[in-house]
């Protein structure tokens, strides 16, 4: 565990690209094999605009990456965070807690507030506008997201007390899950069913993506599955009668559009029509 953890404080910006291209590569191709949904479509016709707003959440990230770093390096320094004032206990078992805490704060807590703050849903909702979900909807962030799910990463970093090593582990891991719970792939049910007791699955996570309340607003993890079970948001739904979008923003050919995307956030906010459905 030590060689791991100090291979992640120091890991080399190619490797971080690698994770991230070798992710959706292995997950690109395995959605051929496995598929969940036939989609007819020409798949990077749909994934162009994904991929241009993982170029933008890249290019967020980069110049914040030294804040996180020294935000890190100053919890470490003054014993500060949760994890700091913990009695001693083996590597592991710090690395599982500090994992899961920041899995909570950075993404578990973002992607809920997200959903209940008006202003900050008619930015989020430009990964739910996605008609196709597979692996490179993972990234299809709009850049004003980027800023709001690294600010609550940076909370978690601080409040938790995680060392360098494990921060990146844990973005790393956060990568190559939500790649994994977004990927087209359709698992034997019985084993998805089983991963969902530990991680985020691809048949719960899609149940998060299907286009009416109150499913929307479930299933907001994304390494672990224990939140929404701890916090009551888990909802299932048979991954055969899902519909991917959402239903105020229902244009799929207006929803592929780069510059459309873009500006979604700054359109009037409109209440779902789930809502009505959901209250009766």
């Amino acid at each position: 565990m030590e060689e791991i953890i100090n291979y992640f404080e120091t890991i080399p910006s190619l490797h971080r690209s690698i994770i991230l291209v070798g992710g959706i590569t292995f997950f690109w191709l395995l959605e051929g094999i496995l598929p969940l949904v036939s989609f007819k479509y020409k798949k990077w016709k749909h994934a162009l605009p994904n991929f241009i707003l993982t170029g933008t959440t890249i290019l967020v990230n980069l110049p914040l990456a030294f804040v996180l770093l020294k935000t890190a390096d100053w919890t470490a320094a003054n014993n500060f965070g949760i994890i700091n004032w913990l009695p001693e206990m083996p590597l592991w078992a710090y690395v599982i807690i500090g994992l899961l805490l920041l899995d909570f704060i950075g993404a578990y807590l973002a992607h809920f507030t997200e959903h209940k703050v008006k202003p900050l849903w008619m930015i989020h909702l430009v990964h739910h506008t996605d008609h196709n979900v597979d692996t490179t909807t993972a990234n299809r962030h709009h850049p004003l997201e980027s800023m709001i799910r690294y600010t609550f990463t940076l909370v978690g970093v601080f409040l938790v007390g995680a060392p360098m090593g494990v921060v990146m582990l844990y973005q790393s891991l956060s990568l190559v899950l939500s790649q994994f719970n977004h990927a087209n792939i359709k698992l034997p049910r019985k084993l998805d069913k089983a991963l969902s007791y530990v991680i985020v699955s691809p048949d719960m996570h899609k149940v998060h993506h299907h286009y009416k309340l109150p499913y929307t607003d479930s299933n907001y993890g994304n390494i672990f599955s224990i939140w929404d079970r701890l916090c009551g948001t888990y909802l299932e739904y048979d991954r055969d009668d899902i519909v991917y979008g959402v239903d105020t923003f229902f244009n799929e050919e207006e929803n592929s559009k780069i510059g459309v995307l873009l500006k979604q956030p700054f359109h009037k906010y409109r209440k779902p029509t789930g809502y009505e459905e959901a209250a009766n």
